[in-house]
């Protein structure tokens, strides 16, 4: 009986160092919620790591790593646009990973050595709009071809776009317009627009899908979130805005403090690879892979048939910048037109 229990407490001593010594990664994820979810498997299926994953927009993250900034409660920053992750880079919420991007394109190349190692480079998405043909065809309207036609007096609450305080697609648009216009015209252009506007989402994917059901008529966001529902059947169309257009580099970053650094860092070994960017077919992504090696669909977006403008990451995704431009459209814009999604 002796020997029994000794052998029992043994057996739950073994059991219990195992589970202490299990690996598991808190990922807050700025991607689509199907390829979040499908990377969070596929990665427990790889490493054995566990993942629990949470979805949020990238200003969400930024303030949520900012708030927790010396007891941090994620480990990985994965997805949404570059300037956030460049912001947190620049502040010292985020570490290098030391993962090698050798292999990778030459802008996550460059993401990396401009935040020092500490935001690597996943993917490209191109800014655009999308307008729902049947819904314009109803109502008469011409087909917008240019950032300055989202102001036409026709377009009065036919258009849908982000908010640039919780979204990384609409803080791009904010950067896109000042870059191109100069800031004093482009937030005259964004004050203009605004009275068009019918809803302000938290997330930049949002208006896209609601002008693919019919809820509006025009949206801006990415492309290649664009192409996945026309891919669906939906009665839409993309538009590359005539003066050109901006895009970002979606990034992956390691939470400072984190108590599972080597966990964190075979994510984005993970996430670079060319295997786990080309499953991102299967949930409808179709932005641009940083991995050279990784599968793309003949639909995506192609950088070199779009207008593109030199988009300044250094500057617009500095704190100073954002804070400022945000400042700015809080004050000129925000209360021009359309409700709030909380």
């Amino acid at each position: 009986m002796k020997r029994y229990t000794i052998s029992a407490l043994a057996l739950s001593a073994i059991m219990a160092a195992g589970a202490a010594s299990a690996q598991s990664l808190n990922v807050v994820c700025s991607n689509e919620q199907a390829w979040c979810d499908l990377m969070a498997q596929n990665f427990k299926i790889d490493t054995g790591i566990d993942v629990a994953m949470v979805r949020k927009s990238t200003g969400e993250v930024l303030a949520q790593i900012r708030a927790e900034a010396g007891n941090p409660k994620i480990d990985v920053w994965w997805g949404g646009t570059g300037d956030p992750h460049l912001i947190a880079a620049n502040e010292g919420l985020t570490v290098a990973s030391g993962v090698d991007v050798s292999g990778q394109l030459g802008w996550s190349q460059n993401m990396t050595e401009m935040s020092g190692g500490k935001a690597v480079g996943v993917h490209v998405g191109l800014l655009g709009m999308l307008y729902n043909t049947e819904v314009l065809a109803e109502k008469g309207l011409p087909a917008p071809a240019c950032w300055k036609d989202l102001a036409k007096p026709e377009y009065k609450g036919e258009v849908t776009v982000s908010n640039p305080q919780s979204s990384g697609t609409a803080y791009t648009q904010l950067a896109t317009l000042v870059q191109l216009f100069g800031e004093d015209e482009a937030f005259k252009l964004l004050a203009d627009i605004a009275v068009n506007v019918n809803q302000n989402t938290k997330s930049g994917s949002a208006p896209g899908k609601m002008a693919a059901r019919g809820e509006t008529t025009i949206a801006v966001g990415f492309m290649h979130d664009m192409v996945n529902l026309k891919k669906q059947g939906f009665p839409v169309e993309i538009v590359s805005p005539c003066e050109g257009t901006g895009y970002e580099v979606g990034a992956v970053s390691v939470i400072n403090g984190t108590p599972n650094l080597e966990a964190a860092t075979k994510w984005v070994e993970y996430v670079i690879s060319a295997e786990a960017q080309s499953r991102g077919l299967e949930v409808g992504v179709f932005n641009i892979p940083s991995n050279p090696a990784a599968a793309t669909d003949p639909e995506a977006p192609d950088m070199a048939a779009v207008k593109l403008i030199d988009y300044d990451f250094a500057t617009y995704g500095s704190s100073e910048t954002r804070e400022r431009l945000l400042a700015r459209w809080e004050a000129d814009v925000k209360s021009k037109g359309g409700t709030f999604e909380e």
